[in-house]
């Protein structure tokens, strides 16, 4: 059995989840590298001073005892001269000849054999060193400085665990810092997912909806001015028009149902009758075979139109350069064989403009044909005007506004920048009822019913205009007649919005 693209799936981590991690861990890696880089610059530095200033003292005791002559009791804590390195945060612990403590320090240092001989040594001065010495539970650094002549040493000491206690306490600051900072960089880095996440996770919910429901008709609760914002707008007004192109399929095929139906129910009767050709007179015959053959043509005619009018909401010609003139005139050429009919054309202004050849001219083709079918006697000529954009003073063809009288008009002015499309006849003209009607599908008048065709004609025309962001129009002509066309392109803000524009 198979499983729904839409059943459940393991789950992973949220876009929240995953910004709140990679955010957190982030700033702990910045934390730690800058609070350990702090951490041994500050060590380094206390260390090497600490280090520096013993250095001094012991090297302004070897100075004082070289150029001196002196002696244990010098240095005795009773004795004046003992200031001379105590001051300095140290500990002084006398040696006499024999290596013996004369004088303890604070803290009593422990004597070596390296002591004793350099508190025995002949050379004022001379000086062995010892790091890490263990004074209970404290460590030290001591330096022995023999006073020469074998009179004795003077031992310097400097207690440096201390300062390591020191050192690590500010570690495990510094350590407790970083993990609040990891701490409160991970929330504020979940509320800042949460907060930018927020809108997506409704446009998925938004989008999921429509996958789960098949209804376009969602509201997408998505605004802003940066990048989500337009996605969720993108994404909404998407959903308006796959909307808007479902619905206009579904008239489609309710529209398309209900023509196709008539027809073939007559084309079922009369082959029903065919079963009793034999019985029928030879007249009865010949007017049922013309039948079939003009029902035969009509629905044949029918199915291409709605063909025509099913590509034209969906083109797959890609715009071109085109001068919509010129195709004017091929159209007329066309049908002047085709019905013998004096077709003229007329341009004026700029006629080029992008579009899909093919559609345009389907659209011009229709109402030439509408035309001389709706003036089959031809009282007179049918005139194609093709004008362009053009100086405000002449940005409406001849006789394109409707004049009082003439009827309502469903067209305005043109739109600045727009190419106007105008087949004018001489006909019987349209009723001020069906002007606002004649761009339906399988819309026909009263009038009309009884002459052959669909009513998909000037519906095409209006779905090949909108498709070249123009608009269809249609008003009775003065002396008689109708006027129908359309616009292509140009800046609707430019002209006055056409009053009887159908949607």
């Amino acid at each position: 059995m198979g499983h729904s693209p839409l059943g459940r799936r393991p789950r992973l981590l949220s876009l929240r989840t995953t910004f709140a991690v990679s955010f957190a861990t982030l700033t702990a890696v910045v934390t730690v590298l800058v609070g350990v880089l702090s951490y041994n610059a500050a060590a380094r530095l206390v260390r090497v001073d600490q280090e520096s200033v013993f250095a001094q003292v012991v090297q302004d005791l070897r100075a004082e005892v070289r150029q001196r002559r002196m002696s244990p009791g010098d240095f005795s804590s009773s004795a004046p001269g003992h200031d001379i390195v105590r001051p300095a945060r140290t500990d002084v612990q006398v040696l006499g000849p024999d290596g013996e403590v004369s004088d303890p320090a604070g803290p009593r240092l422990p004597v070596t054999d390296a002591d004793r001989r350099v508190a025995g040594a002949a050379a004022a001065g001379r000086m062995v060193q010892h790091e890490d010495v263990d004074v209970g539970h404290d460590a030290y650094r001591v330096a022995t400085v023999a006073l020469g002549g074998g009179r004795g040493a003077v031992q310097v000491a400097q207690e440096f665990s201390d300062t390591e206690d020191l050192l690590r306490a500010l570690q495990q600051r510094t350590l407790v810092l970083m993990a609040a900072v990891v701490t409160a960089a991970g929330l504020f880095g979940w509320w800042l997912a949460r907060h930018i996440t927020r809108r997506l996770i409704a446009l998925t919910s938004a989008a999921e909806d429509v996958a789960r429901t098949r209804r376009l008709g969602i509201q997408v609760p998505v605004t802003g001015p940066d990048e989500v914002g337009r996605l969720g707008r993108a994404f909404d007004l998407m959903l308006g028009r796959l909307a808007q192109s479902e619905e206009d399929q579904r008239r489609l095929v309710q529209d398309a149902g209900h023509e196709l139906r008539t027809p073939l129910t007559s084309l079922r009767t009369n082959i029903s009758l065919l079963r009793r050709i034999d019985e029928l007179p030879p007249d009865a015959r010949e007017e049922l075979v013309a039948d079939l053959g003009q029902e035969a043509r009509e629905l044949t005619d029918l199915v291409n139109e709605l063909v025509e009018l099913a590509a034209g909401q969906s083109p797959g010609e890609p715009p071109q350069r085109v001068d919509v003139a010129e195709i004017a005139r091929e159209v007329a050429m066309l049908a002047r064989r085709r019905t013998g009919r004096e077709i003229g054309v007329r341009a004026c202004g700029g006629t080029t403009t992008d579009g899909r050849p093919a559609m345009l001219t389907r659209a011009i083709s229709n109402l030439v044909e509408n035309a001389a079918k709706f003036d089959p006697g031809g009282t007179g000529p049918i005139e194609v005007a093709v004008a362009g954009p053009a100086p405000p003073h002449s940005r409406l063809l001849p006789h394109a506004r409707p004049r009082p009288g003439a009827g309502t008009p469903v067209s305005g002015e043109t739109p600045v920048g727009a190419i106007r499309v105008e087949v004018r006849d001489r006909g019987p003209g349209i009723a001020d009822g069906d002007l606002t009607r004649v761009f339906d599908r399988f819309y026909r008048a009263a009038d009309a019913r009884s002459r052959p065709g669909s009513g998909l004609g000037l519906s095409i025309v209006r779905e090949v205009a909108l498709a070249h962001g123009g608009a269809p129009f249609a008003f009775r002509r003065e002396g008689g007649g109708s006027v129908i066309g359309f616009t292509v392109g140009g800046d609707p803000a430019g002209g006055e919005p056409s009053a009887g524009r159908t949607g």
